[in-house]
């Protein structure tokens, strides 16, 4: 069972007294394929407080965009959300029916995705496809090229009232993402995934646009959960943090704590291959040797069991329990289990980790 960040702590970060929004419990999403059914995230568990971004973090094939289309229901007809509850203000969005979800999704629960240039239609103007998202949730038609032209002050959009009239491809690529989280923004959600907004821009615009979702965030009080493979984003962007791993999470907990002294040796090898992370000037980096599991070859254990460098032969056979390890942290490994380790530690990591030139300490 997950934590819930409800409380002050003392390494400096602090977290508001209140009911989470959103409640993600033991979750557990399948697809249909001609092999057979597949298991993508498996057993996931995690708590959003009003007004925090939390970052789900993890490699490509770790489960990340899955588990938030599984949250907006926005899977494709072989994938179905097979066990677990999404709890989004006491209701359980796993089992609504398409109507009562869509009321819900773009206005309480709003999605930026990855790439704007597949997303945003090209046949259409900006404000055909700001003003359809108000259509669809009748708002006022007075005042729905009005409220267009300010969602895109909002975000900044260079230009606003010709950008406005423009056609994606006549947008740059920041421009485009600044387009699509207008269109988030829209109907004032309470809550926004961002999955992996920043992906496929350059490092200038990539900047601005987290600067962009901070500044949103902190006018609007909007809860961000921010999926994204970049630790180095999570550390200028997240109070919290959720490390994915084959289809689970293996780690979570306040993002200084994580980062500083990771508990999990995924987590560790994740900030060891990062450049400026551990590696001085001159030292070679420590790539995560392997590959994530396919869905059809999932381990019996451990799933990180095979590339981990921590691994011993209980890892092999026996899947470890996501449990608690001191205040607001949780880690998956056996190696936090005193009985099975049979003397075996954590290796320590507690010196501060200076993260793409964010010292995190």
């Amino acid at each position: 069972m997950p934590v819930t960040a409800r409380a002050l702590i003392t390494s400096g970060e602090e977290f508001r007294v209140s009911d989470p929004i959103l409640v993600v419990r033991n979750l557990r999403t399948e697809f249909k394929t001609r092999a057979g059914v597949v298991e993508a995230v498996s057993d996931v568990s995690f708590d959003v407080q009003p007004g925090e971004t939390m970052a789900l973090v993890g490699e490509s094939g770790s489960g990340k965009s899955v588990t938030a289309l599984s949250i907006m229901r926005l899977l494709d007809d072989t994938g179905r959300i097979a066990h677990g509850s999404v709890e989004f203000e006491g209701t359980d969005l796993a089992t609504l029916d398409e109507k009562r979800m869509r009321a819900i999704r773009g206005r309480k629960i709003a999605m930026i995705f990855q790439d704007p240039s597949t997303c945003l239609d090209p046949v259409f103007t900006i404000e055909n496809q700001l003003t359809e998202t108000l259509k669809i949730h009748d708002y006022p038609k007075a005042r729905r090229r009005e409220r267009a032209l300010e969602l895109l002050r909002l975000v900044r959009m260079p230009d606003p009232e010709t950008r406005l009239l423009a056609y994606p491809h006549q947008l740059s690529g920041g421009q485009r993402q600044r387009a699509m989280i207008a269109i988030a923004l829209a109907l004032d959600p309470q809550l926004i995934i961002a999955d992996e907004p920043t992906t496929a821009l350059d490092v200038t615009v990539q900047a601005q646009i987290l600067d962009l979702l901070r500044d949103l965030q902190r006018d609007t009080g909007t809860a961000i959960v921010f999926v994204t493979h970049d630790l180095g984003v999570v550390a200028e962007i997240a109070d919290r943090v959720v490390v994915m791993y084959a289809g689970k999470v293996v780690e979570q907990g306040p993002v200084r704590s994580v980062l500083r002294d990771p508990q999990n040796p995924y987590t560790a090898a994740l900030l060891r291959s990062m450049p400026g992370a551990v590696a001085g000037r001159g030292d070679r980096l420590t790539p995560i040797e392997g590959v994530v599991p396919s869905l059809f070859q999932m381990p019996t254990g451990c799933r990180f069991a095979p590339r981990c460098r921590h691994a011993f032969e209980h890892c092999v056979d026996h899947n470890p329990p996501l449990a608690e390890i001191t205040f607001l942290r949780e880690s998956r490994c056996w190696l936090h289990d005193p009985e099975v380790a049979d003397g075996r530690t954590m290796p320590s990591h507690r010196e501060p980790q200076p993260i793409l030139g964010k010292v995190v300490s």
